[in-house]
C-alpha cells in the first residue's frame, strides 16, 4: 500500500497520490473538504494514484457533493484506469467532471 496524500500544486490545482481504498479515503474526505474550500475551482490530478477500488470512486463522488454545496466547480484529470472501469460499469461515469485527459481514458 502506498501512503495517500492530497497536495496543492498551484492556485486551484491539486494532486492525489497513493492508493485509494477503504483504509485511505476517510482521511481524504476530510482533507478535501478543508483544502478545496479555499478556491472557487479545483482541478484534481489523479495521475499519482496507484491502486484504486470502489472506495476511490466514492471519494470522488463525495468531493463532488462537497463542491456542489459550496457552488464550486471541480475537474478531474488523469483518472486511473481502475476508477474509469468502475465508473463505467456502475453507470456513474457521466457524473464525473472529467477534463480532456481523463475523458480519453473511459472505456
Amino acid at each position: 500500500m502506498i501512503a495517500v496524500a492530497l497536495t496543492a500544486t498551484g492556485p486551484g490545482q491539486y494532486r492525489v497520490t497513493g492508493d485509494l481504498d477503504f483504509a485511505s479515503v476517510g482521511a481524504l474526505v476530510v482533507e478535501g473538504e478543508r483544502v478545496f474550500a479555499a478556491s472557487p475551482t479545483a482541478r484534481i490530478d489523479l495521475q499519482g494514484v496507484g491502486q484504486a477500488n470502489s472506495a476511490g470512486l466514492a471519494l470522488l463522488l463525495e468531493w463532488l457533493e462537497q463542491a456542489k454545496r459550496r457552488d464550486q466547480r471541480i475537474e478531474l484529470v488523469n483518472l486511473p484506469e481502475s476508477l474509469a472501469r468502475i465508473a463505467t460499469v456502475t453507470n456513474l461515469a457521466g457524473l464525473l467532471p472529467l477534463g480532456t485527459d481523463a475523458a480519453k481514458q473511459l472505456p
